[in-house]
């Protein structure tokens, strides 16, 4: 079974000090940096947003971050802008070790739709190419960890999971925005089949 590592999303936006700070998130890096040599493939998503993207509330007339909105038919969370391209914010962490990462997948870079997932768009109409790229590799098992584990980590595992990857989660190496969202999109991706692991169990 080969098996596939998803690094999403450890961005400095993403880490303490950044724009849309997810809690802790910084503790997930060595983690991240210890599992790699127990993959066949490994990939990293990473959020690559043009200023005027629609998801910032700053782009907005009288809105705030966090409100939620209609975009296009679809709920969208206005954010804090965040991981625009080619800003340091979108940059992956320093302490994350890349050497290994054979692919970056780069998401969010439609104005008119946000893109929580690391294989398609929220509306589904665009895909990043992932999902052809780990099928090309003769994939099976995908592994999912990165930021944030109730946004675009659980999206990215929803998406495996339905595309018919066996699917793991690495409950040690996410961290969550809203720990409420979390135990939700647990429940949800168990519904799916997702195996929850932690990291000590993963195997060569």
């Amino acid at each position: 079974m080969k098996k596939a590592l998803l690094i999403v999303d450890v961005q400095n936006d993403f880490l303490p000090g950044g724009s849309l700070a997810v809690a802790n998130g910084n503790e997930i890096i060595p983690i991240i940096n210890s599992i790699q040599s127990k993959f066949d493939f490994i990939v990293a998503t990473q959020d690559w947003h043009p200023a005027n993207h629609k998801s910032f509330a700053a782009n907005h007339e009288n809105q705030i971050p966090f409100n939620v909105i209609n975009l296009n038919g679809l709920e969208q969370v206005l954010w804090p802008v965040h991981c625009v391209q080619g800003s340091v914010g979108s940059a992956f962490s320093k302490d994350l070790n890349t050497d290994k990462v054979s692919a970056i997948i780069r998401k969010g870079m439609d104005v008119e739709t946000d893109s929580y997932s690391g294989f398609f768009d929220n509306g589904k109409q665009n895909n990043t190419g992932l999902l052809g790229l780990l099928r090309d590799k003769n994939i099976q098992e995908v592994y999912v960890c990165g930021l944030a584990a109730d946004y675009c980590v659980y999206f990215t595992a929803k998406d495996a999971a339905e595309n018919g990857f066996k699917t793991f989660y690495i409950e040690d190496a996410v961290r969550a925005i809203s720990k409420d969202n979390y135990k939700q999109a647990k429940k949800k991706l168990q519904k799916l089949q997702v195996t929850f692991i932690k990291s000590s169990q993963l195997e060569k």
